[in-house]
């Protein structure tokens, strides 16, 4: 299974990109991971917010193929822990599933042809962070989730 994990605009703050790249690095030794960055829309602040959802939906959706199982990360998605995450992922390999894609979405949200398009909406808090940190926390949770599928001594119960 390959993952993916797109977002909208660059990560701006060095050190959380040099943590986003360290974790990047960990991961490929379980699975074969893809940060993809799409561009910011342009001329967004004459757009309204529902005009920059979609315009962010549209850049988004033509970089997902029709066979991926697409998951929004989402305020109103399921929550798990750290190894119900775990466990997750590993029901998805185990259904011969071969591009997962997580969307980390615009700061409004996502577009109604989005909410249509997902598979499944993930949560990673109820509480708001940038969408820079969001990169960051995913990731480590993704390696977080390997690790602890292979009995690796990161995760403590």
């Amino acid at each position: 299974m390959n993952i993916k994990l797109i977002a909208v605009g660059k990560t701006d703050n060095l050190a959380l990109q040099q943590l986003i790249s360290s974790y990047e690095k960990r991961l490929s030794y379980y699975i074969n991971f893809e940060l993809q960055l799409l561009p910011d829309v342009k001329n967004s602040k004459f757009l309204s917010e529902e005009q920059q959802k979609v315009k962010e939906g549209e850049l988004i959706l033509s970089n997902v193929e029709n066979s991926h199982t697409l998951i929004l990360l989402d305020e109103r998605g399921k929550e798990f822990t750290s190894i119900g995450f775990a466990d997750e992922l590993q029901k998805k390999m185990n259904t011969g599933i071969k591009q997962l894609t997580f969307v980390i979405g615009g700061p409004y949200g996502f577009s109604q042809a989005m909410y249509e398009r997902a598979n499944s909406k993930l949560s990673l808090s109820k509480l708001t962070f940038s969408h820079q940190m969001i990169r960051l926390f995913f990731v480590e949770q993704l390696y977080r989730a390997f690790t602890i599928l292979r009995n690796e001594p990161y995760h403590h119960q």
